[in-house]
């Protein structure tokens, strides 16, 4: 099997080990999960209630999920990088195959379009009840994140990061975080000298409205 230890080092630090079956939360019951979240041994079979495995079984079945999750996308020729594809097999590993399937990541990533693909992972952090799940949010991060590791922004677009940034914004939760983020890492003087620029502009641009049409009226397009 290919080195795919980021992607092993995620599923095993969010799913932990289980050496008894635990029933799924929604329903009480099956689909039961073992191990590093396996609910199907090698063979098909699926786990049920009161089966045990060791640590080093548990391995195993994990080490043979992979497998068959980089042969499915081996298969869908989507030319990912390694970074990429260690974050998806981290991904699918915790939604399932089909979901993946009906994500938009796919059509992200054949129209190349990277960073619409890592949010979209991001997206995937709720319940059967819509309700966010706490460890999920953190897992898709360091997923989203891998899966960008080895993009580089091309010089001349390095310009429209923050306005395109701006156009997206829907005070997301990851939005919202990337923007603290981003915040607490710049220069105090830049970040005035943006806020005095940026409030500036804004205001002269409601001067004149108001002068010429005695209304105010505001426009984003």
């Amino acid at each position: 099997m290919a080195d795919f230890r980021r992607a092993i080092n995620i599923i095993k630090k969010y799913e932990g080990y289980s050496e008894k079956a635990y029933p799924d939360p929604s329903t009480g019951g099956t689909p039961y999960t073992i191990g590093y979240g396996t609910q199907y041994y090698p063979d098909g079979s699926p786990v049920k209630q009161g089966h045990r495995c060791t640590q080093h079984k548990a391995l195993e079945y994990l080490f043979h999920e992979i497998e068959l999750i980089d042969d499915e996308l081996t298969r869908l020729n989507l030319g990912l990088d390694g970074s990429m594809r260690e974050a998806l097999i981290s991904f699918i590993h915790s939604i399932g195959w089909e979901p993946f399937l009906y994500s938009e990541i796919i059509d992200a990533v054949e129209n190349e379009y990277w960073g619409g693909a890592a949010e979209e992972i991001t997206h995937w952090i709720f319940d059967s009840y819509y309700k966010v799940i706490g460890g999920l949010v953190d897992r898709r991060r360091e997923e989203s994140k891998l899966f960008l590791a080895e993009i580089k922004m091309p010089v001349d677009k390095r310009g429209e990061i923050l306005l395109d940034a701006f156009r997206n914004y829907s005070a997301q939760p990851n939005q919202i975080q990337a923007i603290r983020s981003l915040e607490a890492s710049t220069n105090p003087y830049v970040l005035a000298e943006f806020v005095n620029s940026f409030e500036a502009e804004t205001s002269f641009e409601l001067d004149s409205d108001y002068e010429e049409n005695d209304s105010i009226s505001i426009s984003w397009d």
